[in-house]
């Protein structure tokens, strides 16, 4: 069975990534499986000039249609581009993502066979892996740190346009940083939507490599982070939901001790950070930057409740 896809992305401010992403997702085999796609790229108020850079190469991007909406969050622009999509699956990614040629047809092979068996009731999650390789970033190795248990993340999934509409789309009131996507995957969860492994549906996820200059906003973005996951748990109270957002005593245990109270602090740790980063080891500087930041996030959300 031929079938078409639309690919929603939503983007802030990431045009020298998204020409990667945008250009990659041209280059797709469709192998007599897709009759046809469209990139669905919404624009949420970017400053970068990427409305205008999308518009003068129209010619090299022929599957890219532009909307744009006043910044508003990936929420919001997520929704946008399923309601203005054409076809019947709907894939997400990120304006980060760079993908494989296969892409898209190893999602549309894995769920529509999934189809049959689950009733459209299922969406299929394929492999993301983490990189800061720019030039090269397809040439990343899988790695222990790119394991997620997330349930549903919006990084890389394919989905029915139906089932999204039958469950509700997402909620614009994760304005902030964080828990939007879990949150509709909590929804799809209750609704008996299964989760199908697709692994061949390969994304390389950029990031710049960690500076320290980037240590204030990753502050920042875990307190937002802190006041989503409220938001997420008000709407949610459950013990999974407690769970993912880690507001359990067991969590709070350990964070404190991994840090000993405190003591191992963003603070006390700069002139380590800076020499990982002086002698190139950046990678490993942002593994163990996580875990004070972790604990900024854990104390802000017990504030916050």
């Amino acid at each position: 069975m031929v079938m078409n896809v639309s690919v929603v992305i939503p983007t802030f401010n990431r045009k020298f990534i998204l020409e990667k992403c945008l250009k990659a997702l041209e280059k797709q085999n469709l192998n007599n499986i897709i009759s046809d796609y469209e990139i669905v790229v919404v624009d949420d108020g970017s400053s970068d000039g990427t409305p205008s850079w999308i518009r003068d190469n129209k010619k090299t991007l022929p599957h890219v249609v532009l909307y744009e909406q006043e910044h508003g969050g990936p929420a919001l622009g997520r929704n946008l581009g399923v309601m203005k999509s054409k076809y019947e699956i709907i894939v997400f990614i990120d304006s980060d993502l760079i993908v494989l040629e296969d892409f898209l047809v190893s999602h549309v092979i894995k769920l529509s066979s999934s189809w049959k068996k689950n009733n459209k009731k299922c969406f299929t999650y394929g492999s993301v892996i983490n990189t800061s390789n720019f030039k090269n970033p397809e040439n990343e190795k899988y790695k222990l740190t790119d394991v997620s248990f997330a349930y549903f993340a919006t990084g890389n999934v394919a989905i029915s346009k139906e089932l999204l509409l039958n469950v509700g789309l997402f909620d614009t009131s994760f304005s902030l940083y964080g828990w939007e996507d879990l949150e509709l995957g909590e929804r799809l969860n209750n609704f008996g939507t299964r989760l199908i492994k697709c692994p061949k549906a390969v994304g390389f996820h950029w990031h710049p490599p960690f500076d320290c200059g980037q240590i204030e906003s990753l502050i920042s973005q875990e307190k937002e982070r802190a006041r989503m996951a409220l938001v997420f748990y008000k709407k949610h109270s459950n013990l999974r939901v407690r769970f993912m957002i880690q507001l359990t005593p067991i969590h709070n245990f350990l964070w404190e001790m991994l840090c000993l109270g405190g003591v191992i602090s963003i603070k006390n740790l700069f002139p380590l950070l800076k020499f990982l980063v002086d002698s190139g080891r950046n990678r490993l500087a942002l593994e163990i930057i996580r875990i004070p930041l972790n604990l900024i996030y854990v104390r802000e959300l017990r504030k916050l409740i």
